[in-house]
């Protein structure tokens, strides 16, 4: 597969008063294509500033992002982001909202609507492609989230805090089809970056998990997860990886 990500000591801080408020500092780390990586930490350790920054929604403030072996400079239009609030346009249609980021890529509105249709039927909204947002739930909104995400074809899927806005049985519903997506070879999206403050989450969906503490955050451990799939939270050995996870953040 080979490597598709890599940060070499990549730090982000905003203008404050002054002077600058750090959100993390002096992060490394690579990215294999095919992985599954989950960031962890506790809240305010800049975890969904770094995931902007990977995207270039943000532009470090020293340090350098490298994809595919060239530094990234902007908007890295191979990415794509799933979002904790959704982030839906409320005066369009499910398939409108799904559609949405084909447009720029030069496809014509037929191949907008069949790439459209075939992502709404993988994450389970057949037959609600004219529905609006107000008319969803929440875990139908996130999964018009992700097939917007998902329809662009992100060399890199780069998810949010996706579940936390979800109950507890729609969040376990979702994250088992978003196991279920990232494993069909239908779908040519194979490398995910997920940010959470759930370490179950993480222990139950991650390769490795990146861990990160302090204020601002900096990243102490990376930790292979080399347990079977699927994964159970009952298992010895997945709350054996859970307690050491929360001894690094602690």
């Amino acid at each position: 597969m080979g490597k598709i990500l890599e940060l070499t000591n990549v730090s982000k801080s905003f203008p404050y008063g002054k002077g600058s408020l750090p959100a993390f500092e002096d992060v490394s780390f690579s990215v294999e294509e095919g992985e599954f990586v989950v960031i962890v930490g506790s809240s305010g350790c800049g975890k969904s500033t770094l995931l902007r920054t990977i995207h270039g929604l943000l532009q470090p403030s020293s340090g350098v992002v490298t994809y595919q072996g060239r530094t990234s400079q902007g908007v890295n239009h191979d990415f794509a982001m799933v979002f904790q609030s959704f982030a839906l346009l409320p005066w369009l249609t499910v398939i409108q909202n799904v559609e949405l980021g084909l447009e720029p890529k030069g496809y014509s509105a037929q191949e907008r609507r069949h790439k459209a249709m075939f992502y709404i039927d993988k994450v389970g909204l057949d037959g609600f492609e004219e529905a609006y947002p107000r008319e969803l739930s929440g875990g139908m909104k996130q999964r018009v989230g992700l097939a917007r995400a998902l329809a662009v074809e992100p060399a890199i899927l780069l998810m949010d805090e996706p579940f936390s806005a979800l109950d507890a049985l729609t969040a376990a519903s979702l994250r088992e089809e978003v196991m279920e997506l990232w494993k069909d070879r239908e779908i040519p999206v194979n490398t995910i970056i997920m940010v959470t403050h759930i370490i179950e989450e993480a222990v139950e969906m991650a390769d490795r998990i990146l861990i990160f503490n302090g204020h601002p955050g900096e990243l102490c451990m990376d930790r292979p997860v080399q347990l079977p799939r699927p994964r159970d939270r009952r298992d010895r050995s997945f709350s054996e990886i859970v307690d050491q996870v929360f001894e690094a953040i602690a």
